[in-house]
């Protein structure tokens, strides 16, 4: 089956919440938590990667982490996909091209990941630094599209709504339009995601940016430099390998996006229209 034939799964799990009032008076009410299980990515049934996530849009989750991984270079190298549940977790089944599964046995990597981490399980420095394309100029985008891209943010996290536990990254075309919103306990299994959304809806990722509810890591930069995003903009801060490595290969990097105040850490001559109220440092 495709990716983008399969449906949605559970987001959530009720879960009973103590409260405290200020007279130190205690009550138990019934409260919605995000769930979190096991997901290994196993490629031609050997599995590659465990990784805690959020049991949603795993299919956009198989296919975005191929692409931001370098284990596909695109998204019709992979064959098949199905999402099989179990007792301990889910099985993202995948089915890929012999060349790019040959060059995965070649990595000779396993990776056993936490919620939230980056580069779990890497065994040599090699694998850290992957290549990334260098980026071209293009498009331009106005700085009022930036803006916009994260009003429309904030109003379209129903999960995080519901929960207050998750981060969310989205896909804004260079006008700021927002057409593609995906959620996760984890900031990378949420880029991931998106990144899978793009490729199922067959989106032009160089053609608009991504927003991400988090900071912005190394590892943000590299998956987003890697299928052609040329823009990464963060409500947090951003790390200095995450800088140094979007500096490199051409990617504006925005961060401390909030409300109309957003810092620029790199290559913001693709931002057009800014104001004297943002800082380059």
């Amino acid at each position: 089956m495709r990716p983008c034939d399969l449906p949605r799964q559970a987001l959530t799990l009720p879960a009973p919440l103590i409260e405290t009032a200020a007279s130190g008076t205690q009550g138990v009410r019934m409260d919605i938590v995000p769930e979190e299980v096991p997901v290994a990515l196993a490629y031609n049934g050997i599995t590659h990667a465990v990784m805690l996530a959020s049991p949603a849009d795993l299919a956009d989750f198989g296919l975005g982490f191929s692409l931001s991984e370098g284990i596909l270079q695109r998204a019709d190298e992979l064959f098949d996909l199905e999402v099989e549940s179990g007792e301990q977790g889910v099985v993202v089944q995948m089915r890929i091209a012999g060349d790019r599964f040959a060059g995965l046995k070649a990595r000779r990597r396993t990776l056993a990941g936490r919620t939230g981490c980056g580069l779990c399980g890497v065994d040599s420095l090699d694998q850290v630094a992957r290549p990334v394309p260098m980026l071209p100029p293009e498009p331009h985008i106005p700085a009022a599209a930036l803006r916009w891209a994260l009003d429309q943010l904030h109003v379209r996290q129903p999960l995080h709504a519901r929960t207050g536990g998750v981060h969310a990254a989205a896909w804004a075309d260079a006008s700021g339009a927002l057409h593609l919103v995906r959620e996760d306990v984890g900031r990378h299994n949420a880029l991931d995601k998106l990144i899978g959304a793009l490729a199922c809806e067959r989106r032009d990722p160089t053609a608009g940016f991504a927003v991400v509810t988090s900071r912005a890591s190394f590892e943000m930069v590299q998956k987003a430099a890697s299928v052609g995003i040329p823009m990464l903009a963060a409500v947090s801060a951003p790390t200095g390998y995450a800088i140094r490595l979007a500096q490199t290969c051409g990617l504006t990097l925005a961060a401390f996006v909030r409300g109309t105040r957003y810092t620029l850490y790199a290559h913001p001559e693709r931002l057009i229209g800014q104001t004297d109220d943002n800082a380059t440092p």
